[in-house]
Order: structure tokens, then C-alpha cells, then sequence
């Protein structure tokens, strides 16, 4: 295959680099490192950059070294189909869910649905307005999961900011009816401690649990107290989804002192996140498996019974690991891609100054029987295109895409665009299709890219923070066979046995 574009997506100026690379060295050394929230958790700011980088970046442009600001560059086997613009939720785009011929975009102001029933033409269903970052998003039958992690008024969709330091503040997981799609009912919402940064669904026929992640404690909170170690279990009724409750809170990291007994982070590890608590779960129920990214942690865990999971094995890499953001199990469940969300999601960490092992993805190989697994280490990946030094680019949302003998990906990495990879052989990873836009801005850093990209029944569909819903046409041999296999419903975090 033949990448388009290759020179100027591979060649970048190390000027540009370093001078990007200072800023954020000072952003991962200020003191000691705590949870690092995703774009849009505070109020998005426009960082400014230096006259010389901009200078640098407009020369880089011109040279054709990077793409053309809003400019889309791909692999020859991908197709762009169509961007479908955000309407009336003009918020920061999140993650993506799938249900029959309908997909679920989340958003900070709420949440949209698509019929797509021709890929080509996705048409808006219903649109629904109820604030509370980050809006994770779920589906499972006739439920669809919402998470809220910023503190608000009240638990309805008509709240208002409020400080996480007054007890009558709410976080938590909203819950809706949408067995009519074009008109979503709120039927439950549940508190949380910290609220609900992502959540996980573990589906059984008559209840769904829902495995809440959330970090960052804090003595001043009412609602979230150190140590916060663990995470909140709920249980939702299928038939009656309003009696929807918590139903435990398992200490994942045990431990003496406050902190429990996960990463303690700075100082003790520089340039990495204290443990308190996970950012992201993914189940794989067909194997009572589920694997964690919890900040300075990586674990893999047994859900065989899912209100009181077990910790099997826990690694840490306080290398190259800044910040463990998700997880996702190959079709063998015998690897485990953990990723590191370097930065925040904020920064410019696709250059050569950061180089290929730091922001990436981490390969690990599970080895082992029962409760004898571990987890080893295998190799980073990486995209191999430097971005501009005004591109926030780290390693994010993704999904497999089902290939037997295979173990291909689709992911997401902000304005780095949508990468797609093999890593049949953990040791040695390889890009084999691309898309991507150039950057938002030439002179300041703004948020944006594709915060989920994920692959569901023959097309890759990938929501964009700044410009909107996608989607693309992956035409390869070595994924084609994937066209075949068809899924009534996708939660990437609860991932399918794809061939059962």
C-alpha cells in the first residue's frame, strides 16, 4: 500500500518541536502530577503559541512538510464519505455507541442520534440538550448511559455549573429510555462519587451493571474524598430502570495510608499521574475478563462475579507512561493495548521532540492461566506522521476491527486524525491506513480532532471534537473479510466476542 502524502506527514522541523516540547516538559513537571482531565472538563482556552513556532509552523505549511490548516490528507485505501457538521449541540464532541441502524454521538451538551442506514447519508434522528461533561455514552437495549463529571446544580438536563465544594452539588450517570429514537426519555439518574468520567456497561438479561471510572478527590469535596481507590458499581433493572442504585465500591488498589495502593505519581515517579482512581474500563464478558487504565496503573481483572471483580494482575510503566487512559483486548484475549493520554489530550505530543514511545499505545501480552495471568510487555506504537506544534495529538478512543488470525485497530488521536494498525505481531506494530485534517490553527493551540474512532459493520465512524460526525470506507485486503461480520450493537468498552 501506498501512503499519500508521506513526505511532508513524516518530515517535521525540530525547531517547531522543541519549542512545543518545552511548554509541555513544564506542564508534566509543575509540581506533583495529579489527574490530567480530557479536553473540555474546564472551559477551553486557547493557548497562544510563540511568534517563532507560529513563524515556524506557516513555513512548514508552505513547504508542504504538514498538511494545510483544515486540509484532509489519507492513505490510498481509505475514502472520506462524509462529514456530517454539529447542529444544535455546539459542545465538545465525545464518544460514539451503536444500536442497529442507529449511532449515538455523546457531547457535552447532550447527545445526538444518526440514522445510518446509508453510511453515505447519516440523518439526524433526535438531538437531545443535557450538559454535563464529558457525556460518555452508552447503549443496551432500550437504555442509553450518560455520564456527568462536572459538577452541576442537579441532576436534570436543565442544571447549571456548580462548585464541587457545595455538598448539594451532583455528579453521577443519567439513564434513558430510547425505544422511540426520536424521542429520548430521562428515566433515571444515579449519584456517584467524583461522578462519572467514562463508565462501562456489563449487560445481563434482566439488569445492566454499569462499572462508573472516576479520579481526582479532593478533602474540599463533599462527594469525593481521598482515598478514591476503586470504583462505583451500579445495577440498573431492565424492566425498571428508575430503581436503578449503587450497589458497591471494590478497592481495586488496596493499600495502607490515604492513597491506597496504587501509583503514588510525583514525586516518586516524575511526569506521572497519582493513582485515585480509573479513567477507563473495558470488559470483555465472554471471558469474564476486563482490563483498567487507572491513571499511574494498568490492571487486568476478573468480572466473573461483576458486582465484586478481582484484581489479577496490576503493571505500571513510569518510563514512558504518563497517563493510562483506556484499554482494549485482541480477538484471542491473550493482549491487552493500553493507552497513554500524555499531555491530557491538550498538547502537542506527536512531534520528534516527544519521539515515538511517550503518548502512544503500550503492548502487552497476556501470559498465563486463571489467576496466574500477567500481563507482559511487548512494544509502543505510535503514528509515524509528526503533527504541527499547534495539533493537541496523543493516543485515544479505538476499537478493533474483527479479522479472524488478526489483530487489527482503528483509533482515534485527536488532530492527529484516524489511524488504522496492525499488531499481529506485539512486537512489532505497523500504521497501514491514515486519515487526517490539518490543524485547526496555525498560530494558537485549539482542541479538536477525532476523540472516538471506531469500526461497526463495514465502515469506521469517527467523531470529531471541533468538525463533527465522519465517516470513512477502509478498502484493504487485510481488512476487508471485517465487512462480514455484522453487530446488532457496539459499546467499544464492552467489547464482543465478534465470531460467537
Amino acid at each position: 500500500m501506498t501512503l499519500l502524502n508521506e513526505s511532508r506527514t513524516r518530515r517535521r522541523r525540530m525547531g517547531v518541536a522543541a519549542a512545543a516540547a518545552g511548554l509541555l516538559a513544564a506542564l508534566l513537571t509543575a509540581g506533583p502530577a495529579a489527574a490530567t482531565p480530557d479536553p473540555g472538563d474546564g472551559p477551553t482556552v486557547p493557548e497562544k503559541i510563540s511568534n517563532s513556532v507560529q513563524t515556524q509552523v506557516k513555513e512548514a505549511l508552505a513547504a508542504g512538510e504538514i498538511p494545510g490548516v483544515d486540509e484532509i490528507v489519507h492513505s490510498d485505501n481509505i475514502t472520506h464519505l462524509t462529514n456530517i457538521p454539529k447542529d444544535a449541540l455546539p459542545g465538545t464532541n465525545s464518544d460514539l455507541a451503536f444500536q442497529g441502524k442507529y449511532a449515538f454521538s455523546g457531547n457535552y451538551d447532550g447527545f445526538r442520534v444518526f440514522d445510518i442506514s446509508n453510511p453515505k447519508s447519516p440523518k439526524t434522528v433526535s438531538q437531545v440538550l443535557c450538559p454535563g461533561s464529558q457525556n460518555d455514552i452508552s447503549v443496551s437495549g432500550n437504555l442509553l448511559f450518560l455520564s456527568t463529571d462536572s459538577s452541576r446544580s442537579d441532576s436534570s438536563c436543565s442544571s447549571v455549573s456548580q462548585p464541587a465544594t457545595e455538598k448539594s452539588s451532583w455528579e453521577g450517570m443519567k439513564i434513558f429510555d430510547i425505544s422511540n429514537k426520536a424521542n429520548p426519555k430521562y428515566v433515571a439518574a444515579v449519584e456517584t462519587p467524583c461522578g462519572s468520567h467514562t463508565h462501562t456497561l456489563v449487560p445481563e438479561r434482566k439488569n445492566v451493571y454499569v462499572y462508573v471510572s472516576s479520579y481526582s478527590p479532593n478533602a474540599a469535596f463533599p462527594d469525593c474524598q481521598p482515598p478514591h481507590d476503586g470504583i462505583s458499581i451500579i445495577k440498573v433493572p431492565r424492566k425498571a430502570p428508575a430503581k436503578a442504585a449503587v450497589v458497591g465500591f471494590p478497592v481495586l488498589f488496596p493499600g495502607a495510608g490515604p492513597d491506597g495502593g496504587g501509583n503514588p505519581g510525583s514525586p516518586t515517579n516524575p511526569g506521572v499521574s497519582k493513582t485515585t482512581g480509573c479513567h477507563d474500563i473495558t470488559v470483555l464478558p465472554s471471558k469474564d475478563l476486563a482490563a483498567g487504565a487507572c491513571m499511574g496503573d494498568g490492571i487486568l481483572f476478573s468480572i466473573k462475579d461483576p458486582e465484586h471483580p478481582k484484581v489479577i494482575d496490576q503493571v505500571q510503566d513510569n518510563v514512558n507512561f504518563a497517563f493510562w487512559h483506556s484499554a482494549s483486548f485482541n480477538l484471542k484475549a491473550n493482549k491487552v493495548v493500553f493507552t497513554d493520554e500524555l499531555g491530557g489530550g491538550g498538547a502537542a505530543t506527536c512531534n520528534a521532540a516527544i519521539g515515538p514511545n511517550r503518548g502512544a499505545d503500550g503492548i502487552y501480552d497476556i501470559v498465563g492461566k486463571g489467576d496466574n495471568r500477567k500481563l507482559v510487555f511487548k512494544s509502543y506504537f505510535k503514528i509515524p506522521r509528526h503533527q504541527a506544534d499547534t495539533e493537541n495529538c496523543v493516543a485515544h478512543n479505538g476499537s478493533l476491527i474483527p479479522v479472524k488470525g488478526k489483530d487489527l485497530m482503528v483509533q482515534a488521536w485527536y488532530q492527529g486524525g484516524v489511524s488504522v494498525w496492525d499488531f499481529t505481531n506485539s512486537s512489532k506494530p505497523k500504521e497501514i491506513a491514515y486519515f487526517e485534517r490539518g490543524p485547526l490553527s496555525t498560530d494558537t493551540m485549539v482542541g479538536g480532532g477525532s476523540w472516538s474512532a471506531y469500526y461497526y459493520n463495514g465502515y469506521i465512524y469517527s467523531n470529531d471534537m471541533a468538525k463533527g460526525f465522519d465517516v470513512l470506507k477502509l478498502n484493504d485486503r487485510r481488512t476487508d473479510p471485517a465487512k462480514w461480520v455484522r453487530m446488532g450493537e457496539l459499546n467499544v468498552q464492552t467489547q464482543p466476542d465478534y465470531f460467537d
